[in-house]
C-alpha cells in the first residue's frame, strides 16, 4: 500500500475504535435520545469549559454552522484569506449566512488584534456590518502554525470592545495544544464558540464537535437539522470520538516528530526553495521555479509516496495515526534519492 501523506482525513479507525464503535449505547439523536452523542458532547464540553456541545458529521458544517447562528445576512466576517471557512468550504458563508468576508494577509494564516481593528466597519449603512472574527488553529494552509495564546486574547479584548463574536476553527486545535502546552480550558474561556474536528488526527471515521453557550448550541441543534445534519442512531461513530478523546491526543506528538523528520530531509534538497516552519503534522514545501508541485508529487506517488500539490508551487506533507516510523524511514529514504 502507499504511504499516504495527501491529509490526516485519511485515517481508518484502530481495532480498539472498532471495538468501542461495535459496542455503542445507540438512540434517535434527534429526539436527543443517543446516550453515546450525549456522553460525547458532554465530554467535550467539558473538556473546553464549554456550557454545551452539538455532535456534527463534519467540520464544515460545524463552522457553517456557528457563522450562521452568529451573524445575519448582510454582515461581514473576519477571517485571514487562507483559512478554510473563507477557501475550502464552497462559499458557505455567503451560501448559508448571506454573509462577505473581510480576507485578510496574515503571518502564515494568522492574523493579530491590531488587523482586526482596523478592519472593523464603521457604523455605516453604507457599509456592512461586521460582527464575527473567525480564526483557524492549528492553521492548515501555514503549514500547521500555531497561535501564541497571549495573541489571542488581545484580539479577544478588539472583539469585546466592538461587540464581535469570536470563532474558532479549531479543525486541527489538539495538534495546537500537544504542541504548545495550552490547555483547552483557556480556549473555551476566550471564544464565542470552537469547532473541533474529530475525523482527522483524532482517526474517527466522520465528526465534529461545536461548542458553545446553552442558547448558542441550541441554536445551533436547529440550524445542523436545516442543513440536513439531524442524525439519528449515530452514536456508532460517537463512540469513535468519546475513544479518541480518551486515547488519541497525546499521541499526537508522534505526529509531529515523523512531520520534522520528513520536514528536515526535504529542506536539504536543492530543488526546495523553502520549507514553512514545521510545528505539529503538516509540512508544507516551496519548490524552485524550475520544478512544479506537481511535478514533484507525481515523481514521488511513482515511488509509493502520496503527498498533494496544494498551490503550483506548493507540496503538503500531512502526518497522522496510520503513518509509523518505519513509513517515515522510507519517505526520508525516497526523498534522498530524488
Amino acid at each position: 500500500m502507499p504511504i499516504d501523506l495527501r491529509s490526516d482525513t485519511v485515517t481508518r479507525p484502530t481495532p480498539a475504535m472498532l471495538d468501542a464503535m461495535m459496542h455503542a449505547r445507540v438512540g434517535d439523536d434527534v429526539f436527543g435520545e443517543d446516550p453515546s452523542i450525549n456522553e460525547l458532547e458532554k465530554m467535550a464540553a467539558g473538556l473546553f469549559g464549554m456550557e454545551a456541545a452539538l455532535y456534527c458529521p463534519t467540520g464544515t458544517m460545524s463552522n457553517q454552522i456557528a457563522i450562521k447562528c452568529h451573524t445575519q445576512p448582510g454582515d461581514e466576517v473576519i477571517c485571514e484569506k487562507s483559512s478554510h471557512v473563507y477557501i475550502y468550504e464552497g462559499g458557505g458563508i455567503a451560501f448559508h449566512s448571506g454573509s462577505q468576508v473581510r480576507a485578510l494577509e496574515g503571518d502564515r494564516g494568522r492574523i493579530t488584534a491590531q488587523q482586526v481593528c482596523q478592519s472593523v466597519n464603521p457604523d455605516d449603512v453604507h457599509r456592512a456590518r461586521t460582527s464575527l472574527v473567525s480564526l483557524e488553529n492549528t492553521c492548515n494552509r501555514g503549514g500547521g502554525s500555531c497561535y501564541d495564546l497571549q495573541a489571542i486574547r488581545e484580539i479577544r479584548q478588539v472583539s469585546t470592545d466592538h461587540q464581535l463574536k469570536l470563532h474558532l476553527d479549531g479543525a486541527r486545535l489538539f495538534n495546537a495544544l500537544v504542541a504548545t502546552g495550552q490547555s483547552a480550558a483557556d480556549f473555551g474561556r476566550l471564544f464565542d464558540s470552537i469547532s473541533v474536528c474529530l475525523n482527522k488526527g483524532m482517526g474517527c471515521p466522520i465528526g465534529s464537535i461545536l461548542m458553545g453557550p446553552a442558547s448558542f448550541i441550541r441554536q445551533g441543534r436547529r440550524v445542523r437539522k436545516v442543513f440536513g445534519g439531524g442524525m439519528r442512531q449515530a452514536g456508532f461513530m460517537a463512540a469513535a470520538g468519546i475513544y479518541a478523546l480518551e486515547h488519541h491526543i497525546d499521541r499526537l506528538a508522534e505526529d509531529h516528530a515523523h512531520a520534522r523528520r520528513i520536514g528536515a530531509a526535504i529542506e536539504k534538497k536543492d530543488f526546495v526553495r523553502s520549507v514553512m516552519p514545521v510545528e505539529t503534522n503538516i509540512v508544507i514545501v516551496e519548490v524552485d521555479p524550475t520544478l512544479t508541485a506537481k511535478t514533484l508529487a507525481a515523481e514521488l506517488r511513482e515511488k509509493n509516496i502520496l503527498a498533494i500539490a496544494i498551490s503550483p508551487s506548493q507540496v503538503r506533507f500531512v502526518t497522522h495515526l496510520d503513518i509509523t516510523p518505519a513509513m517515515v524511514e522510507e519517505t526520508v529514504a525516497v526523498i534522498e534519492q530524488l
